[in-house]
C-alpha cells in the first residue's frame, strides 16, 4: 500500500513539473505581438497587415523607421522588403502573431 502511495506522489509531481516547463516554454504571444508592433514603428505606420501561411506581410507608410535587426531576433526566419511593404517569414507563428496585431490595432483578423 505504501509503496503505491509512492509511485503515486511521484507520478503527480512528474505531471505538475512537465506542466510548468510546458507553460515556461509557450511563446507569450502578447508580448511578442506589442514588441513587432513597436519594431515596426508602432500603430500609425501600418496601413494594413495580412497573414499568407508562415509570412506575416504588413504594408507600411514609412518603412525606414523599422527595426529589422529586432525583428530577427524576435524570431524571424526572414524579412523581405519592397516598396512600402514588409513580408515576414515568421513560421508556424505567424498567423497567432497576426491575430494579436488584430487586436493591437484594433481589427477584426
Amino acid at each position: 500500500m505504501d509503496q503505491w502511495l509512492i509511485y503515486a506522489i511521484i507520478i503527480l509531481v512528474l505531471i505538475f513539473i512537465s506542466l510548468i516547463v510546458v507553460k515556461i516554454m509557450q511563446k507569450d504571444f502578447h508580448l511578442a505581438a506589442n514588441k513587432l508592433l513597436g519594431y515596426l514603428g508602432g500603430k500609425d505606420n501600418i496601413v494594413n497587415a495580412e497573414c499568407n501561411m508562415s509570412r506575416f506581410k504588413v504594408i507600411l507608410k514609412d518603412v525606414s523607421i523599422v527595426d529589422k535587426e529586432a525583428i530577427t531576433k524576435l524570431g524571424a526566419k526572414g524579412i523581405v522588403e519592397i516598396d512600402n511593404q514588409l513580408k515576414i517569414i515568421f513560421g508556424k507563428d505567424a498567423k497567432q502573431l497576426k491575430k494579436y496585431i488584430d487586436q493591437l490595432l484594433g481589427q477584426k483578423s
